[in-house]
């Protein structure tokens, strides 16, 4: 899966330092990521690159000895930022040799820890982005320089990094598992019944709600399998499998689903992409290897 990144090693402690000139800096515009290819291989601007544009850089991570930061505007310069992309909806950073992708590309680039480090990176600028401000009374956060941590210097809130539970329900008919395609989504291979964990539930009553509100059908024997850290929607992921409790009949929410169906092992004409859990689980249950 995208966060198996070994022999590479992920540390996620934060530091409040300041990046040396080869360090790594991540610079983002919405869902486009500022990035060049060197020999097929994703690369990001080093700090030296971007040390004449007045960035205040955000440590980030590091992934063995590579430091990542993310690059944010003096406040002066965002309002500016936030003005000419409402306009024309050009970045307010460019660097030659260099173009804006979709963050996208992370589910297929190389490296996988570069691929990695590049959506953690975003699931972090998006909370940056829109707690910019105190929910409670309107004034300019802060970085706190202890934790990772946003506060108010004003009426003292305090805001941390924003992780949402979801599950994926891999839900078995005997020797078939049911399989479904979004609705509306850029993403349109087969996956699995899948959504959040709700106020006051636990991650075995989301399965069995989600199931029935996407499908119609009831399930029994919930059993966990594995998580995985999920940036492209800033989840926290939890695998399940489950049996069919009862009639087959599939009752489609179109809201959410665009199809689902029932297949067996060889029907499934997927492969592993190494990236999700959700394929992960489908090639588990296609290669017999459930227990």
């Amino acid at each position: 899966m995208i966060q198996d990144i070994y022999p590479r090693t992920y540390h996620n402690e934060y530091h409040d330092i300041s990046p040396a000139e080869n360090d790594f800096v991540l610079v983002f515009h919405k869902n486009t990521v500022l990035v060049r290819f060197q020999e097929g291989r994703l690369r990001y601007p080093a700090f030296k690159e971007l040390a004449d544009l007045s960035i205040i850089p955000y440590y980030l991570f590091s992934i063995d000895n590579y430091k990542y930061f993310l690059a944010a505007l003096p406040v002066s310069r965002q309002h500016s930022a936030n003005s000419q992309s409402e306009n024309n909806d050009t970045p307010a950073i460019m660097l030659p040799g260099y173009a804006y992708e979709n963050v996208r590309i992370f589910r297929t680039a190389m490296s996988r820890h570069t691929a990695f480090a590049g959506i953690t990176a975003h699931h972090l600028y998006g909370w940056y982005n829109v707690n910019r401000y105190c929910g409670r009374c309107g004034q300019r956060m802060a970085p706190d320089h202890k934790e990772r941590m946003l506060y108010c210097p004003e009426c003292h809130n305090m805001v941390y990094p924003r992780i949402s539970p979801a599950v994926i329900v891999g839900v078995l008919n005997g020797d078939k598992i049911l399989m479904s395609k979004y609705a509306g989504r850029a993403y349109t291979n087969y996956a699995l019944i899948a959504g959040f964990t709700e106020i006051g539930e636990s991650a075995e009553q989301t399965v069995a709600r989600e199931v029935m509100e996407e499908v119609g059908l009831r399930v029994k024997n919930i059993r966990y399998y594995k998580s995985q850290p999920w940036a492209f929607s800033g989840s926290l992921l939890m695998g399940f499998f489950c049996d069919l409790d009862g009639d087959d009949k599939i009752i489609l929410d179109k809201n959410e689903l665009a199809e689902a169906g029932w297949f067996r092992r060889s029907e499934i004409d997927l492969t592993d992409d190494h990236i999700s859990l959700t394929r992960e689980m489908i090639m588990q249950f296609k290669e017999g290897q459930l227990i």
